[in-house]
């Protein structure tokens, strides 16, 4: 039925509502683990998630609509399919399961994701004593997990229920303030990792802070591939041209008001690029009085400002399997926007939802419009926050499965939503 209602639709437009169904609630296999929590940046250590238990193999019917306020577009199918509180980068995996990186220590494990009927439970793949454990990736045999102090590499094997995190590299050796997570993301033989800023706005001592660095699978090499970036939370690979993408939030309290969100292609740039913060910014945009911002990189794609861009993913555009998307969602980015913290009167500015940005080969298909930044993507994912202000989520991570669905997290509610 899933794979019918996406074959019909007819991609591209505008959302409107469609059925978000949740697998069935506790005692079955399908159920949600503990009642999902608000987590800070910083979260204590996390509750251990329940043991493994045993996936159904049968097609379960779908319980009553989880919440009528969020919407897709026409012909897509939205489940809730577990709950893990703090739930924050994803990763999916080629036999159907999906990791889950949090805002605590562990690292949880979604089985059978992709099932027809309801997917596992979710358990404890990994836990690392360095919260927030929130960025994680999957490449050449390994799932990756960076934390705040640290890159781990955990050896996959298909269909495992646990592995054993190995520490590769070290990151914020100066210590640790203001932004907390650092994200991953391989590209052949070459993993990335972004690592937030110390503060607003500062010139940074830590040479790994408010950049992205570059190193080999194990960790060695680690160089800068980008600095001056405040804080590049959301980072994804192309896999068709293994071109790295990053996606981060511009400084506050500027007088000149908050500027656009962006992001781009960071790996093809010369190292170290200079994305500019906290002197410059935008299309040469200058912050600070006597700033040279000649040699700062115009980044490729922008968004509204105060949007928290969070998760990135790619969507291929030679996807296959049984729930791929309509032509028209593929071939480009999928962006989640945790919304903003920022109000006006008590409302917040910017309210969370995921967007898709449609590419042309290697580029956006539109190129950046500096006087408006809402030309460049399309809507997909929202209804997260009403008129009133009040929020029916925050959606972090997001990743496509093997066979097509598309996979976020929110965590406002501890939800992992697939579409």
């Amino acid at each position: 039925m899933l794979a019918v209602a996406l074959a019909a639709c007819a991609g591209g437009g505008t959302t409107s509502p469609a059925p978000i169904v949740q697998p069935p609630g506790p005692g079955s296999n399908g159920g949600p683990t503990s009642a999902p929590s608000t987590a800070p940046s910083v979260a204590p250590t996390a509750t251990p998630l329940p043991t493994p238990t045993p996936v159904p193999t049968a097609s379960v019917p779908p319980a009553p609509a989880a919440d009528p306020n969020l919407h897709v577009p026409a012909g897509f199918l939205v489940s809730t399919i577990a709950h893990v509180g703090g739930a924050r980068q994803l990763a999916a995996l080629p036999n159907g399961d999906l990791i889950v990186g949090t805002n605590g220590t562990a690292i949880a494990i979604v089985p059978n994701a992709e099932s027809a009927g309801a997917a596992g439970a979710p358990v404890t793949f990994a836990t690392i004593n360095d919260a927030p454990a929130q960025g994680v990736a999957y490449g050449n045999g390994n799932v990756f997990v960076a934390t705040q102090f640290g890159v781990y590499r955990i050896p996959y094997a298909t269909g495992a229920r646990s592995g054993t995190p190995q520490k590769i590299a070290s990151v914020r050796p100066g210590g640790s303030s203001d932004h907390t997570t650092s994200s991953v993301t391989v590209s052949g033989s070459t993993l990335y990792v972004s690592v937030g800023s110390s503060c607003n706005a500062c010139v940074e001592t830590d040479p790994t802070r408010a950049t992205v660095q570059r190193m080999d699978l194990n960790g060695g090499g680690m160089t800068a591939q980008a600095r001056r970036w405040r804080n590049a939370i959301g980072i994804t690979t192309d896999p068709t041209t293994g071109n790295v993408w990053a996606g981060g939030a511009g400084q506050d309290n500027l007088p000149q008001g908050h500027p656009y969100e962006y992001l781009d292609a960071v790996s093809t740039r010369t190292a170290p690029a200079d994305y500019g913060w906290p002197d410059c910014e935008e299309n040469h945009v200058a912050y600070t009085q006597g700033a040279n911002c000649t040699n700062v990189v115009v980044p490729a794609v922008i968004i509204p400002a105060y949007s928290t861009i969070i998760g990135v993913t790619f969507y291929p555009a030679s996807q296959t399997g049984a729930y791929v998307f309509p032509a028209s969602w593929r071939g480009g980015l999928f962006v989640s926007m945790h919304g903003s913290w920022h109000t006006a009167g008590n409302v917040p500015i910017a309210p969370p939802h995921v967007a898709f940005v449609p590419f042309s080969g290697a580029a956006p298909a539109r190129a950046a419009n500096w006087s408006d930044p809402t030309t460049q993507w399309s809507d997909f994912f929202n209804g997260f926050q009403d008129a009133s202000g009040a929020r029916f989520g925050r959606p972090t991570g997001v990743a496509v499965g093997a066979q097509g669905s598309l996979f976020v997290a929110d965590d406002d509610t501890g939800a992992i939503y697939r579409i």
